[in-house]
């Protein structure tokens, strides 16, 4: 069996024999220095000036909408556009925070929304507030092209990152590109912390507010001059007050000081986890570019991939039924294409009336699956990979 991910962590056994004596010995397991540490070496390795810690990529996609909202640059009713290729949680804080989402299609060569499918939306929207792309799978489209043409038309562009943690384009790190970026630290991920999210952000006003955001509301994770400005601003003049105001909505998405303590001993073996996993992808990709079954998908754009799983395009609905049978006939554990077209969803189609066509995302709904790409995977394990990927 060659499952979606065989461990936990980068070096389990040390990484499990660290944290039982953090846990043993730390004075405090809420959120705390850990934490903060956790913090501000992840904005450092994304090249942001600040990172906020939340318990989940879930929970940190719905920070980044509260605090726009909080904040008057998102409002009730406002439209957003989102990559139809993504995940629940990417989709449901539009719908719940009473937005309208406004599906953007994927070009299948690149498995993500490119400035030229953000176009073509346009023609037919009156205005997008903002514009959240999910990085899928670890790929990316042309997040350059699409971040001048938010600036151009006004929209607030928001990146997941949850797949791509370490690629990069000539002009930048993914999750790089936008007003806010998301996160995952899901064991599945390249950095586990068993659960666990991350916004990453240049702007200090949102630091701020998603701070707010993550503890009901208050301020108490907020520096002494941020707090003193709330609690004047709102006339609250005793420290016994302040302990419970609450100056905006929020919610507990807390992390704790686990969260924090993996986050930084996952660290230290980020960047060969990154290498490892581009390694082993282009030991796959050649098998598939010369399977013509198969849609290898385009990356010349990306000067390093850092991948989340393999992903198999097969030309027809009826060839991927096929290489599915292969892979599964080899033990080997696989999955849908991410969430496939998210129209195609029960929730969505609960909650929203309207329906696009989406040519792009529908290939990709049909004819595509991936499975698990990691460091720990074997020679062995590899081979077995390129065997499935064969046309027989």
């Amino acid at each position: 069996m060659i499952p979606l991910m065989k461990n936990a962590f980068s070096n389990e056994r040390q990484t499990r024999e660290e944290l039982a004596r953090f846990v043993v010995d730390a004075p405090r397991l809420s959120m705390d220095v850990q934490c903060a540490d956790f913090e501000r070496e992840f904005a450092q390795f994304q090249r942001a000036k600040a990172a906020v810690l939340f318990n989940s990529g879930g929970s940190a996609n719905l920070a980044m909408f509260q605090a726009l909202k909080n904040l008057g640059t998102l409002k009730d009713g406002d439209k957003v556009g989102f990559s139809t290729l993504t995940w629940s949680t990417n989709v449901m804080p539009i719908i719940q925070l009473g937005l309208e989402p406004v599906p953007i299609d994927v070009e299948p060569g690149t498995l993500n929304v490119m400035a030229n499918t953000v176009r073509e939306r346009l023609r037919d929207v009156d205005r997008l507030a903002a514009l959240f792309v999910t990085n899928a799978l670890g790929f990316a489209g042309d997040l350059d092209r699409i971040r001048d043409l938010c600036v151009e038309e006004g929209i607030t562009l928001l990146e997941d990152n949850c797949e791509a943690l370490g690629t990069e384009l000539e002009s930048g790190l993914t999750g790089s590109f936008g007003k806010m970026a998301s996160f995952s630290f899901f064991v599945a991920h390249h950095l586990s912390t068993i659960e666990g999210g991350m916004v990453c952000t240049d702007d200090e006003e949102l630091v701020e507010m998603l701070k707010i955001v993550r503890a009901n509301g208050w301020d108490r994770n907020l520096t002494a001059d941020q707090q003193r400005r709330w609690r004047n601003t709102h006339n609250v003049i005793s420290e016994f007050a302040a302990k419970y105001t609450f100056y905006d909505l929020g919610y507990n998405l807390r992390p704790t000081e686990i969260t924090g303590f993996l986050g930084l001993t996952q660290l230290r073996y980020l960047r060969g986890n990154i290498d490892r996993r581009q390694e082993l992808y282009t030991a796959l990709e050649a098998v598939i570019r010369q399977n013509l079954d198969l849609v290898p998908p385009e990356r010349a754009h990306l000067r390093l991939l850092s991948p989340f799983a393999c992903p198999v395009i097969t030309r027809s609905a009826e060839l991927r039924d096929r290489y599915m049978a292969q892979f599964s006939g080899a033990g080997v554990e696989i999955r849908p294409m991410i969430a496939g077209n998210i129209q195609r969803q029960p929730f969505f189609r609960k909650y929203v009336p309207t329906e696009h066509a989406l040519v792009g995302a529908d290939f990709l709904h049909d004819c595509g699956f991936y499975c698990g790409l990691y460091p720990e995977l074997t020679e062995s394990d590899i081979e077995t990979l390129k065997s499935c990927l064969l046309k027989y």
